[in-house]
Parts: C-alpha cells; structure tokens; sequence
C-alpha cells in the first residue's frame, strides 16, 4: 500500500515524522507539495494529522497504475471550474442569491435536480444569450491544475469528458479552450437572442450524466477500473459509482462520503497522483 498527501508545502522533518507515523519504505516527491510514501502501514492517525497540515491523504494500492487508465470524466461547475456558472449569469438579471439559493440545495442533494434547473431557468428567463459570453470570458475561471490536468491527459491519450447540468455554451467554451475530447449539458431555449426560461433538449441531470459515462465506457470498450470520475455534488455522484476511482473535489459532505478519494487542498491534477 501506498500513501498520497498533496497540498501545502511540508518541511522536511515534518515529511520525516509522517514517514516514521506510517513505517514508509521510500518517500518520492511527485510534485511541489505532493509526496507518495511507499509500503506503508496504514493508521488511523494519518487523516487528522494531515488535515492539521491542510494536507489531503490517500491510501492507494500499488496495482492502480496511471498506464491502465483511459477516461476521465469531469463535472464542470466548482469542480473543472471555480464558480458556479448559472449562479454568475444570474447576477445579470439580479437574481443571484436566489438562483445561488437553489444551486446550493441541488448539489447538497436536498432539491431534485431537474426541479433546481427549472426554478433557475425561469429566474433568467429574457436574458440576453450576449450574457452567456460575458460570463466564459469575464467569470468562468478554471480551477488550480485543470488546465495541466487535460494537457496531461492528452499527452497520455486519456480520454476527457466534460459532462455538466449547466448550459452547453460554457461546456463547449471550455472544450474548444482545453481540447477535452467530448461534452454534455443542458441546451436552454432561445428566442429572439433571449433566454426564454426553459430548456430545449432533454434534461441533463445526474441520471443523464451517469448515461454518458456508459455509454463512452461502452463505445470505447472500457471497464470501471480503467476510469476515473472527478465531482463534487450530489448530482456527480451517479457518475462517479460507474467509475473504478472517484474523487470529490472540494466537495459537498455527501460526495465525500461516498467517493473513492477526497481532494480539498491539492489542484485538480493532483488526481493523476492518486495513480502510481
């Protein structure tokens, strides 16, 4: 067994107390402020003691190899992204603390998603589309490491898919900025250059982003352990159970639970360092 801490810079007597903590073999620097210990004893007292360090942890196995992978499936809002798209659209018809309101309770998994979307929705409805724009150059800032992420994958011939339940304006932007391979993300409905308030394809939600998943898994022939899922609300968590390696990033407390691995301190490609 391996073990994973990334995040804030440890000094090297610091680095050497958790190795003796876990009886590590070897130390290897993967990146400044990622360590991996190996032969480790796992113990208890690691996660405290880490996040005392504001440092994330991570117990990984010595057979999940980074050369085995080939899909990583991204969310796109607080996750590939810092903000909350919908949320920063709606600041341009003054419904920002309303829309971000329903936003949170969705990702919580108190609200159902696709009754969120349509509270949202309507709340811009007469928007102008020239918005939309605003907010990918002005507002949709990528997350710390999302852009070293996607190059990466590239450069390893991973698979990438944005899948998001916000507009396909902003998943498209992103994909054509970073060269993700593919996306999906809820089309709302134009009029006139306005936003009329409801959507013009099918809903995406968590049961429609967990559907793309399968469906690229089974096109491409890939089995779970071969995939990797990142989110961090209640609507990725469909997602991310298909997955062989789920990672909550900077997440609600629900997807913590239940994911593979937690990511809170480290940027997003420190989810590559979760593979030997």
């Amino acid at each position: 067994m391996n073990l994973v801490v990334q995040g804030a810079p440890l000094a090297h007597d610091t680095l050497s107390e958790l190795a003796a903590m876990v009886e590590a073999n070897h130390v290897v620097t993967l990146a400044p402020g990622a360590w991996r210990l190996t032969g480790v004893r796992e113990t208890a007292a690691v996660e405290a003691w880490c996040a005392e360090r504001a440092l994330d942890c991570a117990w990984v196995p010595e057979t999940r190899r980074l050369a085995d992978l080939r899909l990583v499936a991204l969310d796109m809002d607080s996750t590939l992204v810092t903000v909350e798209s919908i949320d920063e659209l709606a600041e341009f018809v003054g419904a920002r603390e309303a829309v971000a309101a329903l936003t949170e309770r969705a990702m919580r998994g108190e609200l159902a998603y696709g009754e969120a979307l349509a509270q949202r929705l309507a709340l811009l409805a007469g928007l102008e589309v020239a918005a939309l724009e605003r907010v990918c150059k002005e507002r949709l800032h990528l997350s710390p490491g999302a852009e070293r992420l996607v190059a990466r994958c590239r450069s390893l011939r991973v698979h990438t898919l944005l899948v998001s339940g916000s507009f396909a304006f902003f998943t498209d932007w992103l994909r054509t900025r970073l060269g993700i391979d593919e996306a999906l993300a809820n089309l709302p409905e134009v009029r006139d250059g306005r936003l009329t308030g409801r959507l013009a394809a099918p809903l995406v939600d968590a049961a429609a982003k967990a559907a793309k998943l399968a469906e690229v898994m089974r096109r491409e022939g890939l089995e779970a352990a071969q995939v990797l899922a990142v989110g961090d609300g209640a609507n990725d968590l469909p997602m991310m159970a298909l997955a062989g390696v789920s990672v909550a990033y900077r997440a609600k407390p629900v997807v913590r639970d239940r994911a593979t691995h937690a990511l809170d301190h480290a940027p997003l490609d420190g989810v590559l360092n979760l593979y030997l």
